[in-house]
């Protein structure tokens, strides 16, 4: 039985190690898939928004025909955002400041769109209109928190491949940290409302 113990416990060590190992990577794979479960939520929330913008447009065009740059701005912005797709499992910051870029100038084109609505009362008052108006809205609230609940998913996922030891077994399977939605830049600034 003695010669035999160096090999049992050799085989013991072995056996933990590879359990703890693969503990470690399957929990990074979980967290990971969690992500791009978020991110798909976020992108769902955006395609969302496309989907209204021209049904929006259309509404507005047949009211404010000499209103064409500001129509065209937002068509312009919305086929600039749809553009740009990310791969969840290799986001970068720079793809995810891209992104962000590209859904801001939608909303910037939209913002201008609707103030430019203040102009026409009979628009204000159409029963299409509004509905496009709430929808757009309420889809811009679950953007926020589709955006939120990824950032909510990424930061375990972080946390997991960025504590030690885990560190180091992440390095050797090749995970990377996961980038978060940050604020558009200047959206610290007040919004300076003109009427």
């Amino acid at each position: 039985m003695k010669r035999f113990l160096p090999w049992i416990i050799g085989a013991v060590v072995i056996i933990g190690i590879y359990v703890w190992a693969s503990g470690i990577y399957n929990k990074a794979v979980t967290l990971d898939q969690d992500v791009k479960e978020s991110w798909g939520n976020v992108n769902t929330a955006y395609q969302r928004r496309n989907d209204l913008i021209p049904n929006l447009v259309n509404t507005v065009k047949g009211y404010a025909e000499h209103e064409k740059s500001t129509l065209t701005a937002v068509i312009e912005a919305r086929a600039k955002a749809t553009a740009i797709t990310i791969d969840p499992s290799n986001v970068t910051p720079e793809q995810l400041a891209a992104f962000n870029s590209a859904q801001s100038g939608v909303s910037s084109s939209l913002s201008k769109l609707l103030v430019s609505v203040e102009q026409y009362p009979n628009l204000k008052a159409d029963a299409s209109f509004m509905k496009l108006q709430d929808e757009l809205a309420s889809t811009e609230n679950q953007i926020l928190t589709a955006r939120t609940r990824f950032n909510e998913a990424v930061k375990p996922y972080n946390n997991n491949i960025n504590t030690f030891p885990r560190n180091i077994l992440a390095g050797l399977y090749g995970l990377k940290e996961k980038p978060y939605f940050e604020a558009s830049t200047g959206a610290n600034k007040p919004v300076e409302v003109k009427f």
